[in-house]
């Protein structure tokens, strides 16, 4: 337990600093895991909705300080890889 004043208030603004990154991480996981979702069922335009979406969150993400810029743009780029390589085998499958 802290003893002093200072210690006392760093606690309870580490507190409400996690509990906004860990709002914000988990509305980047859930983004993720509709663009995810719709892509495995196949819907291939609600998928690159989800994508778009999924993209902003993560910059939002980044913007707030919860994720490194370079760790949201691998996963924007791994999401988008995703969505065209499922894209291009539709399209070989035609």
């Amino acid at each position: 337990m802290p003893n002093t004043k200072q210690a006392i208030k760093r606690m309870r603004i580490t507190a409400k600093r996690t509990a906004r990154n860990r709002q914000v991480k988990s509305m980047v996981k859930t983004a993720i895991r509709r663009f995810t979702d719709t892509l495995a069922q196949e819907n291939f335009d609600e998928a690159a909705v989800n994508l778009r979406q999924a993209a902003k969150t993560l910059d939002k993400a980044v913007s707030k300080g919860v994720v490194h810029k370079n760790a949201a743009a691998r996963k924007k780029s791994r999401l988008a890889k995703r969505l065209n390589k499922a894209l291009a085998q539709q399209a070989a499958a035609e």
